[in-house]
């Protein structure tokens, strides 16, 4: 078991006398509970790729697109030629 030295500022100081108010544990108690929940959480969260995150968005059916990111050239291209042929 190690001690720890912790410098808290005035808001963490607040949160933590009215953590120990309202539930009634001690200083270490609140302070280990806190970590603990902190651990469960950052292990929950991964590091997310930027793929992964515009995934998250639901763009719909493409909207004015006229073909996928790698076929956007050969798609422009075969279209300005049907336009040009009219």
């Amino acid at each position: 078991m190690g001690i720890r030295s912790v410098r808290l500022d005035e808001e963490a100081e607040s949160a933590l006398a009215e953590i120990i108010e309202r539930t009634g544990v001690t200083i270490s108690e609140a302070i280990k509970i806190g970590l603990l929940e902190r651990r469960d959480s950052a292990r929950k969260m991964r590091k997310k790729s930027p793929s992964d995150f515009f995934a998250s968005f639901d763009l719909g059916g493409g909207g004015y697109t006229i073909a996928n990111a790698r076929e956007s050239k050969d798609a422009l291209k075969t279209k300005l030629k049907n336009k040009l042929k009219r």
